[in-house]
């Protein structure tokens, strides 16, 4: 399974944050991008600039079948569709899809490194993947969800707000 993780903090000329997301993982499944499960929204401050707008992020368990490359490709033009400038890093963004887990593979390239080298870290990555794939274990750490989650601030674990709205799909 493959663990993917998109955010967003802006409006965009399509909607709201929630837009942006679902927008998204409809373009995704375009892509041949096979979900299994989408987490609840979760919501959390902006970092490390908490005077900025807070995200909101979800988690997806997906399969697809092409390479983790191509993946990473659609990924790009996905966000760059939806309205994605690319600026200076934790700036503000409309979306932001990140792979977090691809089958499990290490990899360390000019473009991509896997896992995410900071999944283990984020809150709003962790709880989502909780949520919707709970015996998840890091492929290095080999640590589970719920350790990770446990080696979080206090502050961290207190900062997110798992939200009482779903996904749209558009089938």
């Amino acid at each position: 399974m493959l663990h993917l993780n998109i955010g967003s903090n802006l409006d965009s000329r399509h909607g709201s944050r929630f837009d942006n997301i679902s927008i998204a993982i409809n373009l995704l499944i375009e892509q041949k991008l096979k979900i299994k499960k989408i987490s609840h929204f979760y919501e959390t401050p902006s970092y490390p600039n908490k005077k900025l707008p807070k995200y909101l992020n979800i988690g997806i368990l997906a399969n697809y079948k092409e390479n983790v490359s191509k993946l990473y490709k659609s990924i790009n033009l996905i966000e760059k569709k939806i309205g994605r400038i690319k600026t200076k890093k934790n700036d503000p963004r409309v979306i932001d899809i990140d792979i977090v887990d691809f089958y499990g593979s290490i990899q360390d390239c000019d473009y991509l490194i896997l896992p995410h080298p900071r999944a283990h870290l984020r809150n709003f990555v962790l709880y989502p993947i909780l949520e919707i794939d709970p015996k998840w274990s890091h492929p290095i750490l080999k640590k589970n969800v719920q350790f990770l989650i446990d080696n979080l601030s206090q502050k961290s674990r207190i900062e997110i707000t798992r939200l009482q709205k779903n996904v749209n799909i558009v089938t």
